[in-house]
C-alpha cells in the first residue's frame, strides 16, 4: 500500500499538550524504574489520568497514586483540570496530571553542509525557540565545529530569553558514521576524521553532548512527534546531502553492534561504479544524493558547478518542461532508489518506510513507475506489502530529532537528582 503523495508536516505537529514521544510501550521498558516509566507516559499523553497510566503500564492504582504522588512531590508532575471529562460522583473536577516543564531545557542541532539548524525544547518537548546559521562548504576542525555548537545555543537561549543553567543537555545529529557511545564522528562529509566532538563539546559546556547520525535524528523525529508514535516497526530513508535509513524495531532504535549499522546509503549496487563522496565506487549514494545529480546536472545541462540546491532546482524545471537528458538523470536515480527500497524490505520486512527528506520535493524520485518497480524486485507472495509513505518535513525536523535524543537521556537524570535532592 503507497501514499504517493508527500505530506506536508510542518516541524509544530504533534503539539506539546498532544504529548511527545513514543505512544506503544516496547519490550525494554522493563528496564527503567517505573518513575521514569511514569513521566514518559505523561509526557507522551500530554496530560492524563492515573487510572490510564495504571491501565497503560498495567500497575496497580494504589502504585500509582503513591509514585505520583512522590513525584508531584518533587516538582516533576503537577495536577491539572482534566478538561471534557465528567466531574466525579463527589461533584470535584477530574483531575488529570502533566510534566513540570519549566526551568528545565534540551536544545536539539543539525549540522550540515549549508546551514546549521537548532531548536530550544522545554521538558515536556514544546519547542520555545529556533535558530539557523549559515556555514563555510568546506569540512571544519573539532574547534570551529564547537564554535558552531555554541553560538547556536547561544542563539535559541537569547531568542526565548532564558538563562543558560536551565540546559541539561544537548543532542547533535550529523551526515557520517558516528559512534554515539563514545561521541566520536568517525567520518563525516563536513567533519575531519575521528573527531571527538561528543566528549570534547560536553567538556567546553559543562554539560552532556550527545552526537548521533542525522538519520537516526530523522528517525527518533517521527518516533516522537509523527506517524511513528503508534507504530512499533517501521523504516525511515532519507535522501538529502546523502541518502541515509533509520530502523526502529520494538518502538526502540536500532543502531547495530557498534551503533553504526543502516549506512544505506554505503551499500554497494554497481561494483566498479561511481565514486562516492566515502571514497569508495558503487554506492548508492552516489547514484541519489544530490551532490551526484547535480554533478549529472552540470553536465547535461551544460552549466558550471554550482551549490548542489541550484543545480537541482534547475535540473527539476528541465525535467518538468520535456527536457529528456534532464529526465533521464531522474528517471535512473529513480531506479536506483527502487533497487535500494527493495532491499531495505527484503531484509528488515517492516510495516511502514517512510521516504523523507527534502529532496522528497522531486516527484520522479517516488513515481509510480519507480515505487512500482520497488515491488518487483521485491518478493511479497502472499504477503501484505510494506507501505510506503512520503514526508516532506521541514529543515527544523531534524534538530527536533536531536532534541529528542537529549530529552530521552536526561529524563532519567532529572529524576535521579531530585529524589537525591
Amino acid at each position: 500500500m503507497i501514499d504517493a503523495q508527500p505530506a506536508e508536516a510542518d516541524d509544530t505537529v504533534a503539539e506539546p499538550q498532544q504529548g511527545v514521544g513514543p505512544l506503544l510501550p516496547g519490550a525494554q521498558r522493563e528496564a527503567r524504574p517505573l518513575r521514569q516509566q511514569i513521566l514518559e507516559h505523561v509526557r507522551a499523553h500530554g496530560r492524563t489520568a492515573r487510572a490510564d497510566i495504571s491501565r497503560a503500564l498495567g500497575v496497580s492504582a494504589g502504585s500509582v497514586t503513591t509514585l505520583t504522588s512522590e513525584l508531584i512531590g518533587l516538582g516533576l508532575l503537577r495536577e491539572v483540570e482534566s478538561a471534557g471529562a465528567a466531574p466525579t460522583t463527589r461533584g470535584r473536577p477530574p483531575v488529570a496530571l502533566e510534566l513540570v516543564s519549566e526551568g528545565r531545557l534540551v536544545i536539539g542541532i543539525k549540522i550540515s553542509d549549508e546551514r546549521n539548524t537548532a531548536v530550544l525544547v522545554d521538558f515536556s518537548g514544546a519547542i520555545l525557540a529556533d535558530a539557523a546559521r549559515p556555514v563555510p562548504p568546506t569540512r571544519r576542525t573539532l574547534d570551529q565545529t564547537c564554535h558552531e555548537i555554541d553560538a547556536l545555543i547561544e542563539a535559541v537561549l537569547a531568542q526565548a530569553g532564558r538563562p543558560r543553567d536551565e540546559l541539561l543537555a544537548v543532542g547533535v545529529g550529523l551526515s557520517g558514521m558516528v559512534d554515539h557511545e563514545s561521541g566520536t564522528v568517525l567520518w563525516s562529509p563536513h567533519l575531519g576524521p575521528d573527531m571527538p566532538l561528543g566528549p570534547e563539546a560536553s567538556r567546553r559546556f559543562g554539560l552532556p553532548v550527545l552526537i548521533d547520525n542525522d538519520a537516526n535524528m530523522l528517525t527518533l523525529a517521527e518516533l516522537w512527534f509523527g506517524v511513528g508514535r503508534q507504530r512499533s516497526d517501521f523504516a525511515v530513508v532519507t535522501i538529502e546531502h546523502g541518502v541515509g535509513m533509520g530502523l526502529v524495531i520494538d518502538n526502540r532504535l536500532y543502531r547495530g553492534e557498534r551503533g553504526m549499522g543502516l549506512e544505506m546509503g554505503h551499500t554497494k549496487v554497481q561494483l566498479d561504479g561511481a565514486l562516492c563522496r566515502c571514497g569508495k565506487r558503487g554506492c548508492l549514494e552516489a547514484y541519489i544524493a544530490d551532490y551526484a545529480l547535480a554533478r549529472e546536472a552540470a553536465t547535461a545541462l551544460g552549466r558550471s558547478p554550482q551549490s548542489p540546491q541550484v543545480m537541482l532546482d534547475a535540473l527539476y524545471a528541465e525535467a518538468k518542461s520535456g527536457n529528456r537528458a534532464a529526465r533521464s538523470i531522474f528517471n535512473r536515480a529513480g531506479r536506483y532508489l527502487a533497487l535500494g527500497l527493495s532491499n531495505v524490505i527484503q531484509l528488515f520486512d517492516p510495516e511502514l518506510v517512510i521516504l523523507s527528506g527534502e529532496r522528497m520535493r522531486y516527484d520522479y524520485l517516488y513515481a509510480d513507475e519507480v515505487l512500482s518497480e520497488m515491488r518487483e524486485l521485491t518478493l511479497v507472495e502472499g504477503r501484505v506489502p510494506a507501505r510506503i509513505e512520503i514526508h516532506a518535513w521541514g529543515d527544523l525536523v531534524w534538530a527536533r530529532g536531536a532534541s529528542a535524543l537529549a530529552l530521552a537521556d536526561v529524563t532519567g537524570t532529572v529524576l535521579a537528582e531530585a529524589r537525591s535532592a
